[in-house]
């Protein structure tokens, strides 16, 4: 009977320790359904979704950098940036096809996310002061390049990026769900996932079994300033105008999605549906505390204090283990 006892006790443990944000999402969507009923709406649900999309490319990318053991500070900086550079190509004046727009903010994440890769895994800065840094130097590009002004008039085509449909999805969520499949295939289904969990586990014993563990470091950084850039180009769309503001304090919901769902900030152990759930969970909450007036700087608390609890937890079970 002992035998069996301990053995349910174990299961338990498992499965809250892998479900456990899971069901958290659920206890979270009926709460508020309860208290807002027009949340479980149609039309508010692919609202919700589309915010989401924004901090979900953010998340998917900070994922793989925080597998490495690693974090980025800039991402909220490169949506900026990408999404200024995005604007200034999309001007209804310039008359160019809106996937050149598209391109340029991409290919300016893209940029400054392997500028990022090479300063961490070259130059030997640590992570934290790298994009600490970028973040700073991205917003200063910003504000040049548009004199921190506005910049509004973007032709229609761009305009869909962020707003239009494809049915009755949201264009955002589309990009999301395939950028995420793309994600899941090379973390689970190629070689180049194992290195990355290989070289957050263990970069040493990674090095020493033939990886490239610079490469494998600078390419994270790459992917996230891809998929920063990305974001910066849907964002830019969503609001119909280039903001130099755009961006700011997006690094804190991505690093929040990440750990929320499982993603150990020591490196090597994570799990990309986790952060699917991280990410949900946050814009959940955002949208939910907005349909209940709750201050805006209440939800800052609330967020700050989410990520201090998932961190605690995850250091409790490294721990344990």
């Amino acid at each position: 009977m002992d035998t069996i006892r301990n053995t349910k006790k174990i299961n338990l443990k498992q499965i809250l320790s892998q479900y456990g944000t899971l069901f958290g999402l659920i206890a979270i969507v009926i709460i508020i359904s309860i208290i807002k009923p027009k949340f479980l709406s149609i039309d508010n649900i692919m609202n919700l979704l589309r915010q989401t999309s924004i901090n979900g490319l953010l998340a998917i990318g900070m994922t793989f950098v925080v597998l490495t053991g690693g974090i980025d500070l800039s991402v909220g900086s490169i949506v900026g940036a990408s999404g200024m550079f995005a604007a200034l190509v999309a001007k209804s004046e310039n008359n160019l096809p809106w996937y050149v727009a598209a391109l340029v903010g991409i290919s300016v994440g893209l940029l400054l996310g392997i500028l990022n890769g090479v300063i961490i895994s070259y130059l030997k800065v640590p992570a934290f002061i790298a994009t600490l840094g970028m973040l700073s130097i991205a917003r200063g590009i910003t504000y040049m390049a548009s004199d921190a002004r506005p910049v509004p008039g973007l032709s229609e085509d761009f305009l869909k990026i962020g707003g239009g449909n494809i049915g009755p999805i949201p264009i955002p969520v589309i990009i999301l769900v395939i950028v995420l499949v793309i994600c899941y295939i090379l973390l689970y289904r190629h070689r180049y996932g194992r290195y990355v969990f290989a070289t957050g586990g263990n970069a040493l014993a990674a090095r020493v079994s033939g990886i490239k563990v610079k490469k494998i470091v600078c390419s994270v950084y790459m992917i996230s300033g891809l998929l920063a850039g990305l974001a910066g180009v849907i964002l830019t769309s969503r609001v119909t105008s280039g903001l130099a503001q755009s961006g700011q304090n997006y690094e804190t919901d991505a690093i929040a999605a990440a750990v929320i769902g499982g993603n150990s900030l020591a490196g090597g152990r994570g799990r990309l549906w986790g952060t699917v759930v991280g990410f949900l969970i946050i814009g959940v909450m955002n949208n939910g505390l907005d349909m209940m007036a709750v201050s805006s700087y209440w939800q800052l608390v609330i967020k700050g204090s989410i990520i201090i609890i998932a961190v605690m937890l995850d250091s409790l079970n490294e721990a344990k283990s």
